[in-house]
């Protein structure tokens, strides 16, 4: 298989080092950088289109690295790069980097999650640390959810720090992101979901609201909450049981309390089906 070489920051390095911290690079490219040996080996697993393997050149690599740049049916050109260059891609410390995969990105399309009898989704109101969205894809990849819905003005999918703490989950798990509302109200229209709004203030304890049936989550600005819009939208509002002087939680701690409960309340009325 044909390696290409990188010994300088030419303009395919610059090209690539822009993804680490310009969205708009990121985003007219259609290109982002996976980092880390779980992410990129579920992205292989999920068949990510990837269109680059980057690796130190000159190194002595694992079985898990040469396996992966030897293996035919993963896509991408090879690219044997100066180990103090993938450093920086990687942003680690020279010699801790072993691959660095260049992968596409998806369509934003909302056909993309799949909708069920059991369907559990869970939509981010304009989320502004790209670090709580990777933290809250983990969180309903891990409890069985079907897709997340990014809206608003906010922080980026696809920003290293989001694909970092996603662990690998943005690869099994449909992200799609909605500049408002108003675009995801075409998707409701043809399918029989119940929204609940998570809040403070919200109507109902968590642990007293149903939701066995399909449901999409709605999680809050971390600062400001859910706005009116989505407020408007929500079918029923669901609060946290909160004890001691926290009067909050983050909001992907929330998003995942909220998702271990969704997960409890249907694996209890699946053993009640079946008894």
């Amino acid at each position: 298989m044909h390696t290409v070489r990188i010994t300088t920051r030419n303009a395919r390095f610059q090209q690539w080092h822009a993804l680490l911290a310009n969205r708009t690079k990121r985003q007219r490219g259609g290109e982002f950088l996976v980092q880390g040996v779980r992410p990129l080996t579920l992205a292989v697993e999920h068949g990510w289109p990837l269109t680059a393997l980057l690796h130190p050149a000159g190194r002595r690599l694992t079985d898990w690295a040469r396996s992966l740049l030897e293996a035919p049916e993963v896509p991408g050109d090879r690219v044997a790069m100066a180990p103090e260059l993938l450093a920086e891609l990687s942003e680690r410390e020279e010699g801790d980097a072993e691959l660095v995969a260049v992968a596409r990105m998806p369509d934003d399309d909302l056909s993309r999650i799949p909708v069920g009898p059991s369907f559990l989704g869970v939509l981010f109101d304009r989320p502004t640390s790209p670090g709580n969205i990777g933290t809250l894809i983990r969180s309903a990849d891990a409890f069985g959810a079907d897709g997340l819905v990014v809206t608003g003005h906010a922080a980026d999918v696809y920003d290293p720090k989001s694909v970092r703490a996603s662990t690998g989950s943005l690869f099994s798990l449909p992200a799609v992101r909605i500049p408002s509302p108003r675009d995801l109200d075409a998707w409701l229209r043809h399918h029989d979901i119940t929204l609940v709004g998570t809040d403070e203030a919200g109507d109902d304890l968590l642990h007293d609201t149903d939701l066995t049936g399909p449901t999409l989550l709605l999680i809050g600005n971390e600062t400001t909450g859910l706005s009116n819009a989505w407020r408007d939208r929500s079918h029923r509002t669901a609060r946290i049981p909160m004890h001691g002087a926290a009067s909050s939680l983050n909001a992907a701690n929330a998003a995942t309390a909220v998702l271990y409960e969704a997960a409890r309340q249907r694996h209890m009325a699946a053993r009640t089906g079946a008894a």
